[in-house]
C-alpha cells in the first residue's frame, strides 16, 4: 500500500513538470538538451523533498514567503521570454542556457520541497521515495519535451507563443 502511494504522489508531483515540459518543448530544443533538462529535472526532484524534509520548514520560516510566489516569478520570466523568442526565432533548434535549465527544473520541483515537509507521513523509506519521484519526474519531462517538440514541429511559432502563455498562466495560478 505505501509503495502504491509513493507512486500516487510521484505522478502528481510530476504533472507539472510534464505540462511545463509539453509547453517548454515548443521551443524546438534538442534532443541532448530534452535527455540533460530531464534528468536535471529528475535530481531536483530527488533532492528537494529530501532537503524540505530536514530543514524545509526552518527555511519557510526564515524566508518568510509562500513557496508559490517563487514558482510564479520563475514560471512568469520564462514564459515571457518564451513569448519574446518566438518573435524572433529563426527555423534552428534553440539551445538553453545552463541558468534556463536549472531555473525550469527548480521551478517544478517547488512542490517536491513541499512534499518533502511531509515526506515521513508517506513512507518511511524516504531515499526510495524521492528516488521513485526523480524517476517519474524524469520520464514524465522526456515525454513532455518530446511531445512539445512534435507539436512546434506540425503547428510552428504559434505552439511556441501558446506554451510561454501556459507558462504565465500556470505561474499565475500557483501565485494565487
Amino acid at each position: 500500500m505505501e509503495l502504491l502511494l509513493v507512486l500516487m504522489v510521484a505522478v502528481s508531483l510530476s504533472m507539472d513538470a510534464f505540462s511545463l515540459s509539453l509547453a517548454y518543448g515548443t521551443l524546438g530544443i534538442p534532443r541532448r538538451q530534452i535527455l540533460l533538462l530531464s534528468f536535471i529535472v529528475g535530481c531536483f526532484h530527488f533532492f528537494m523533498p529530501i532537503i524540505g524534509m530536514f530543514i524545509g520548514s526552518s527555511i519557510l520560516n526564515i524566508i518568510g514567503i509562500n513557496p508559490d510566489i517563487i514558482v510564479f516569478m520563475v514560471l512568469f520570466v520564462i514564459g515571457v521570454q518564451m513569448i519574446f523568442e518566438s518573435f524572433s526565432q529563426k527555423d534552428e533548434l534553440k539551445v538553453m542556457k545552463t541558468i534556463e535549465l536549472f531555473l525550469f527544473a527548480f521551478a517544478v520541483s517547488i512542490d517536491s520541497f513541499s512534499v518533502g515537509l511531509t515526506l515521513t507521513n508517506i513512507s518511511n523509506n524516504y531515499i526510495f521515495s524521492a528516488f521513485i519521484f526523480a524517476l517519474c519526474s524524469m520520464f514524465f519531462t522526456f515525454i513532455g519535451l518530446l511531445l512539445g517538440n512534435k507539436i512546434e514541429k506540425l503547428v510552428g511559432k504559434i505552439s511556441t507563443i501558446i506554451g510561454g502563455v501556459v507558462l504565465v498562466l500556470i505561474g499565475v495560478f500557483f501565485a494565487f
